[in-house]
This record gives structure tokens, sequence and C-alpha cells, in this order.
């Protein structure tokens, strides 16, 4: 974040004031790959290496962190140099991905709302967690968003254990940067992901259930609304996927099962 000088109008009091304010940071973050390939995430300048991991598996481009033979950033510069083992064919995994993103996503006779929903992950897990732990990983969230606390324009991601313990927290101005920086913690950690719940403070369309059902993430949940997109997708990948998680309210979408009330 930034410290920015500004002039605050008040309608109510009938006053200009100069005071100091905190707004959000973004940086263009250059993810290099073999030294030769390069990606660039427009994001927030923290957890350089966990973004890169994570949108990297996200878009299939890596398949399993033991792929890597070395990962490093350079936070002055925002890079961060991802070295593959020999033996893995990356101009072929590129030539792919280029592939699918020229897939318009209005197919004919095809109701999915979201575009890859023929291609998601189905995630086959026995997992469930209590509600009230749901509840209290929000307030874990909560406590640890400094950022947002300060600028209103961050976003949040966490993961949890069934019994709240946090093992992966990132804030971004991009709410997809911070499923990424998530799962690229997991990934990295060598997390068992079915084992786990993602929490996500902003809207939930179904592409982010796409990098959900990617990692094996049972439950997915939001303290804001989701998108018919992503219960659609939801619905396609077996995933429990609540919204409007807040007052001890929460509304479950799919697979209510592995959420109980007591």
């Amino acid at each position: 974040m930034r410290q920015v000088d500004m002039t605050r109008l008040d309608l109510l009091k009938g006053t200009v004031t100069k005071v100091c304010d905190y707004v959000a940071e973004e940086v263009p973050l250059k993810i290099v790959l073999n030294d030769v390939y390069v990606f660039v995430i427009w994001c927030s300048p923290a957890q350089f290496k966990e973004l890169a991991i994570g949108y990297l598996f996200a878009e299939e481009i890596l398949t399993d962190v033991d792929e890597i033979e070395s990962v490093t950033s350079n936070e002055a510069e925002n890079v961060c140099f991802v070295q593959f083992k020999s033996g893995i064919n990356l101009e072929k995994r590129l030539e792919n991905r280029q592939q699918r993103a020229r897939i318009v996503p209005l197919i004919k006779n095809s109701a999915s709302a979201y575009q890859h929903d023929d291609k998601i992950v189905t995630v086959n897990s026995d997992f469930t967690v209590k509600a009230q732990t749901v509840f209290d990983a929000i307030c874990q969230i909560d406590k640890q968003a400094e950022g947002f606390k300060k600028t209103g324009g961050l976003h949040s991601s966490g993961l949890f254990k069934a019994d709240g313990y946090m093992v992966a927290f990132s804030e971004d101005v991009g709410r997809h940067n911070t499923v990424d920086k998530v799962i690229g913690k997991g990934l990295l950690s060598k997390i068992d992901f079915a084992q786990c719940f993602l929490i996500i403070t902003g809207r939930v369309p179904g592409d982010m259930i796409y990098k959900a059902a990617k990692a094996g993430l049972p439950i997915v949940a939001s303290v804001t609304a989701v998108l018919n997109s992503g219960i659609s997708s939801a619905q396609k990948a077996k995933i429990t996927l609540a919204g409007f998680v807040r007052e001890k309210h929460l509304n479950i979408y799919t697979y209510p099962e592995r959420i109980e009330l007591l």
C-alpha cells in the first residue's frame, strides 16, 4: 500500500481538509519461465512466488510442484523466475493453453454458464466442516486483512483445515489473484487440499470454481455473492459452494451436506 495526500470534502460539516490516506498498490508482475517465456499479471506487490505457482497450476502449465527446479523472486524488480526441470515440454503446454484461450464462450447447444465447464475437474470428497468453523474462519480473515482495513481496496482468501486452522492467507487487488496465491502456497507446502476449505471475500464466478476444482478443494465459501456461473461450475465439479457467510447465516447453493449445522 502507499501513503498519499488528499483533500477531503465533508458536506455535513461544510469543511475542506488536507489529510493523508492509504491506497492499495498494484504492480505488473513479470513471470519468466525457463528464462524464455513471459507472463505479466497485475497484482499487489507481495507473495510473488505463490502467485506465480498458483497461476501456472490453474493454467495447466504446471501439473505438479515437483516439476519445478527452482522459483525465485525479486520484489524490487517485480519479477519471478520459474525454472522447470529438464524433460518438461513447456512449449507444448503453452501451445495447448493458447488453443484453450481461443475457445468462444457462447458455444452452440451449450447450457454452461462458464466456457470451461466441460473440462472442469470433479472433486470426490467426504470432507465436512462445522458451520461455526466457517464463521470463525471469516473472523480470522478479518483480523489478518490489515491492507483492507487501511485501504478498502483489497480482496482476501484463506485456506483452512476442518478444525479451523489457517494454512494460507493472501490479500491482493485482484480476487482471482488471492485464490492463486493461497493455492500456490498450498502447492509449495504440499498441503492436502482435499482436507481444506477455501474462504473468499469477493464474488465467486465459474473461473474461480475452476481454480478450486483443479486443486481438489471440496468447499468454497464467500462473504459476498456467488454468480450463476459459479453455481453451474460448482454443480459440475461437485464442490460445495456457499455465499453471504455473515452474521451467523450462510446460503449453500450446491452439495450442502458438507457443511454441518452442529
